[in-house]
């Protein structure tokens, strides 16, 4: 049996590298919050919905055009996406910075900013994975707490900027794009690939892949002894890497994470326009979106660690349900203190779901499929991004913060309950460690 991989410096600092890529990514796009509640005096004449589709229209690119990111990745490496994205993402927020109308931020923080984001967003999940398959719960939680701390920390800049320091909204996301410089070079030079790739895989661990993956084993020996042996390795590996693709659980697993995604978003973008609807001040509404996502941190890393023992379907099972839970009861939350306690129980149980879910994908892929396996489950999750948040706009406008709320709980519980199915598919023992 064979010694688990060491955790090299070079995996350290990849992960490192990709913390931050995801701290200037989604860690800015869960901010979004900010710029929902101050568009609304910004852009006069325009629905909460309206506004929404420039969070909404960034994360769909985020997350579609992240199946081509992976297939980059996984041919040539993380560095050119890394540098392109890097780029791009600086550039779209000079000219967000130079924006007065709509559509002018349709096309600067929708469309340049989402597409941009996606080419930084995706490299260093699949790279993080073949550094560390061993410890992938954890390396995922940390990597993508990431966003977390930038949940944390845009969200605030962007508060005292604009409504503490009374600093102008084009100077705000110019101080935004010159702190990300440094930090987007950061992930360009260290998030880069084992020096030693994983070996193509043999025929025995072919079949162990095909049967986690669900695929077909009707018997428990490693392999077959003549005709897997046969064909050629390369040619064995090559139909290996993408079968997966066309597998009940990872299929289930994309439309589970599908319908998770369209109440997800809902209270990182809505909760600082509750609050203010509560009669909280502008001034403390904006920290509770801060409070949401220092929570997530935590429901990250935690379950991240746990997941590595108790299986990583079965975290993300348990995070999915937990939010749609507390999504439920988000309008009993009226007070202060209560607004603050629902933000963190929302925030902590809805961080896993982030997190695990690239680690879930990777686990039904080969190691040299990971890139791949990502980025199509996040293409698969964009439509649900896109159309998640001006759904709720719709709700809020239509049927208030009671409606919104039950929308957040079901969808939820709806992804949950598909993604259970997903791992049911591979594992049909209830506590197996999966």
């Amino acid at each position: 049996m064979s010694e688990a991989p060491k955790t090299t410096v070079r995996a350290w600092l990849a992960l490192a590298g990709g913390a931050v890529a995801l701290f200037c990514t989604v860690g800015f796009l869960n901010a979004f919050g900010v710029f929902q509640e101050y568009y609304s005096t910004y852009l006069p004449g325009r629905s909460p919905s309206d506004i929404s589709w420039i969070g909404s229209l960034s994360i769909f690119l985020l997350y579609s055009i992240s199946p081509l990111g992976g297939t980059l990745v996984d041919k040539m490496g993380p560095t050119i996406p890394l540098c392109v994205g890097s780029v791009g993402l600086v550039l779209s927020l000079f000219m967000t910075s130079l924006c007065t109308q709509y559509w002018q931020l349709i096309l600067a923080q929708a469309l340049l900013l989402g597409i941009s984001a996606s080419l930084v967003f995706c490299p260093p999940l699949g790279v993080v994975m073949r550094h560390m398959p061993h410890r992938r719960g954890l390396a995922m939680g940390l990597t993508v707490g990431g966003s977390s701390i930038g949940g944390i920390i845009w969200p605030i800049m962007l508060q005292q900027l604009l409504n503490k320091d009374g600093v102008s909204f084009g100077w705000t996301i110019r101080a935004i794009a010159f702190t990300m410089i440094p930090l987007l070079a950061f992930a360009c030079v260290f998030v880069r690939e084992p020096s030693r790739k994983p070996p193509a895989a043999p025929a025995t661990t072919i079949a162990v892949i095909e049967k986690t993956a669900g695929q077909a084993a009707t018997t428990d020996e490693p392999a077959e002894a003549g005709s897997s042996t046969d064909e050629s390795p390369s040619q064995k590996h090559v139909e290996s890497r993408t079968a997966f693709l066309r597998k009940p659980a990872y299929m289930l697993l994309c439309a589970g994470l599908s319908l998770t995604c369209l109440g997800l978003f809902t209270p990182l973008f809505y909760i600082s326009k509750y609050a203010i609807a509560e009669g909280q001040p502008t001034s403390t509404a904006f920290y509770l979106l801060a409070a949401v996502n220092a929570a997530s941190l935590f429901g990250r890393l935690v379950p991240g660690y746990l997941a590595d023992t108790l299986g990583h379907f079965n975290l993300l099972i348990i995070s999915t349900l937990s939010s749609g839970l507390v999504g439920f009861v988000w309008t009993k939350a009226t007070t202060l203190a209560g607004l603050i306690v629902w933000s963190m129980a929302y925030g902590f149980t809805s961080g896993a779901v982030m997190s695990l879910q690239g680690a879930c994908a990777g686990k039904l892929a080969p190691p040299q499929a990971q890139g791949i396996a990502v980025g199509v489950m996040m293409g698969f999750l964009s439509i649900s991004s896109l159309i998640g948040t001006p759904i709720s706009g719709q709700i809020l406008s239509r049927a208030g913060y009671l409606a919104l709320s039950a929308w957040t709980g079901a969808t939820l519980l709806a992804g949950g309950a598909v993604t259970g199915a997903a791992r049911f598919t591979v594992h049909r023992e209830l506590l197996a460690r999966y």
